[in-house]
């Protein structure tokens, strides 16, 4: 951790590289049963509480636009939905060619949800921007799976961006 990082601040993710392009991977316990962490990821209702707004088809194939509380705005399309275990999106920043990858494998574990959030794709400049991104997300999920308010996203990503600088320093 670095003297910019908040004292007890939990990283949540791992951060390397494939195919010379980013991998940011998050995994989390959440005190939920699978099928409601399920519907937290998958239902854009209950999207539009903890990550933004999700409009469009969200069967496998389908294709959706999203805009998230961070300020990502974009274009997406589901290519894998296997409830309530695993869930593969391929999206589109707005203006920009590449596809990312943003897929999510649930777990379940007694009474508790482990989800697993990796997101590939991304340019190796930008990773520790996304990486810090990324865990405001899986914050703000357990935040609303505990009924609480998402996160000013903006903050909480200035926050996080020293630990994931130091952890990006060292992916080649």
């Amino acid at each position: 951790m670095t003297s910019g990082t908040p004292p007890g601040t939990r990283i949540l993710g791992r951060l390397g590289a494939a195919d010379g392009k980013g991998v940011v991977r998050m995994e989390d316990r959440y005190d939920t049963g699978i099928d409601d962490l399920w519907t937290a990821i998958t239902d854009p209702a209950r999207l539009a509480r903890w990550l933004g707004e999700v409009a469009g088809d969200l069967r496998p194939g389908g294709e959706f636009r999203a805009r998230y509380f961070d300020g990502w705005d974009g274009t997406g399309r589901v290519a894998a939905c296997e409830a309530p275990r695993h869930l593969l999106v391929m999206m589109t920043h707005t203006g920009q060619a590449e596809e990312q990858s943003v897929e999510a494998t649930l777990t379940a574990d007694g009474e508790q949800t482990i989800l697993v959030w990796e997101e590939r794709g991304m340019p190796l400049d930008l990773l520790a921007p996304y990486g810090a991104g990324i865990q405001v997300h899986v914050e703000d999920l357990a935040a609303h799976l505990a009924g609480r308010e998402h996160s000013d996203a903006m903050a909480r990503w200035g926050e996080l961006s020293p630990a994931y600088q130091d952890l990006a320093a060292g992916v080649s």
